[in-house]
């Protein structure tokens, strides 16, 4: 694996103006926090961009925060790519840091949340195909690490260090903080967030494929009768044009793409539910109701953060292209496919229809209003293949940051083997497995699961 690209990192531009202060109920200050950083580390003259970080400070003793500003920081990478950053007070990790007596920094990552968000519009005024293109490849792990140290450069103290706890897609992102700067690092957790050493997707759908099968089956198991309503959906929507709320049209693979939620606490019973209105708007009335179609949308963020779609496979690719990776890897997979309505339909119709998992499929940039004015954009995208490396793992293999990792073994999402293979090439790293907990544990059973890295942290292996 070839080396990668380093620069030196400058501090972050405060835009201390636009900086806000206010306090909210529970014990909560919060200073939102915007910076300036560069657009492209390795051409500053391509301009910069701003990053947004909501800081929530412990006011608990009712000291305006005095006593919570001092405390070190631990920052907060989301999960995705391209979702920004909850109002801390919603988020259980919060109050469960405070009490370990840290302060926290929610940042959203570039091109996500209020941090120079990517859409349509927003890509549009880049230019051309090819300088869109381009502009969405320096939103990636590296750049993101690179806008954190800037950050805690020009936060913290000279030589200050502070930890990191990253979700999913923010824990590949720490991985590549450990190989990048980690001297900017005291410590690292990780939750469902230990990416796959891989230079391209393909292997990663191949095993994705098999998990999102075994939670239908899971599902289908939990409601047999859904194995029906959903093929009177599935033919409903083959013969009709149904058109979403906001545009975009509701077919069979878009349907079906709702198995996306299966990887989490109360996923299945939310798609149940889905289903289950949708099939009786069709026995009422013989069409899906605004009411239905507006829930289906809400499940379904793409439109909102385009980087999740465009940018999914690429946080994959270390010099090689993805090329359509997730539907290369399902048309490879023998006939009929399970996940295929095409297929299904013409099976015993007591046979199940699969729902997909987190793929992103050519589909659906004709399906997603605002994902088809970036269908050129993300072609470009899936053919590149000069992506720079993520991770070294000559540095993780003499790493000296603690890292603690949660691991699950039924995630749907992050290839359980494949975390623990990385986290047995980061040195001193240690693990949490279990299979009691999915994907999205750090804020369905915070307690449960940092709970049980913090016991690594201090010793508790009893």
């Amino acid at each position: 694996m070839s080396k990668m690209n380093r620069t030196k990192i400058y501090p972050a531009l405060q835009l201390l103006a636009e900086s806000e202060t206010y306090r909210v109920t529970g014990g909560f200050k919060i200073v939102d926090r915007w910076f300036q950083v560069p657009l492209d580390y390795f051409n500053p003259r391509k301009g910069s961009i701003k990053i947004f970080a909501r800081n929530a400070i412990p006011n608990k003793k009712d000291d305006d925060g005095a006593a919570g500003g001092k405390l070190p920081y631990f920052i907060y990478l989301q999960g995705g790519p391209g979702f920004g950053c909850g109002p801390p007070s919603s988020h259980p990790v919060t109050d469960f840091l405070f009490e370990q007596g840290y302060q926290v920094l929610y940042i959203d990552q570039r091109g996500t949340g209020m941090s120079t968000p990517i859409s349509s519009f927003t890509l549009a005024k880049q230019g051309s195909v090819r300088e869109q293109a381009d502009y969405v490849k320096l939103f990636r792990a590296d750049n993101i690490v690179r806008d954190c140290e800037a950050i805690r450069l020009s936060l913290l103290p000279e030589g200050e260090k502070w930890s990191v706890i990253g979700q999913s897609f923010g824990g590949f992102c720490a991985v590549t903080y450990l190989s990048l700067h980690p001297e900017g690092l005291k410590q690292v957790f990780t939750t469902g967030g230990m990416p796959p050493l891989v230079n391209n997707p393909d292997e990663v759908y191949r095993r994705m494929y098999l998990k999102v099968k075994s939670r239908n089956k899971v599902y289908y198991e939990k409601y047999p009768r859904d194995i029906k309503r959903v093929r009177d959906i599935m033919k409903y929507l083959e013969n009709n044009e149904v058109f979403m709320p906001s545009e975009g049209m509701l077919t069979p693979e878009r349907f079906l793409s709702l198995g996306l939620a299966f990887g989490g606490h109360g996923g299945i019973d939310s798609v149940h539910i889905l289903v289950q209105n949708a099939a009786s708007d069709l026995n009422q009335f013989g069409a899906l109701t605004y009411k239905t179609l507006s829930s289906i949308e809400s499940h379904q963020s793409f439109d909102t953060n385009p980087i999740y779609a465009i940018g999914h496979e690429m946080i994959y690719c270390q010099g090689e292209s993805s090329r359509w990776s997730a539907q290369r890897v399902l048309d490879a997979t023998s006939k009929p496919s399970i996940f295929s309505w095409e297929d299904m339909k013409e099976v015993d119709e007591t046979e199940p229809v699969y729902f997909t998992g987190e793929m992103i499929y050519q589909w659906m940039f004709s399906d997603f209003a605002e994902l088809h004015k970036m269908e050129e954009v993300a072609e470009n995208l899936a053919e590149y293949k000069d992506w720079p490396q993520l991770y070294d793992e000559e540095v993780l293999a003499q790493n000296q940051v603690p890292v603690f990792a949660a691991t699950y073994i039924e995630d749907m999402y992050v290839d359980c083997d494949f975390a623990r293979e990385t986290a047995g090439k980061i040195n001193g790293a240690k693990e949490f497995v279990t299979n009691v907990m999915f994907h999205n544990a750090v804020r369905s059973k915070t307690e449960g699961v940092l709970g049980e890295l913090w016991k690594l942290k201090v010793g508790e292996v009893d």
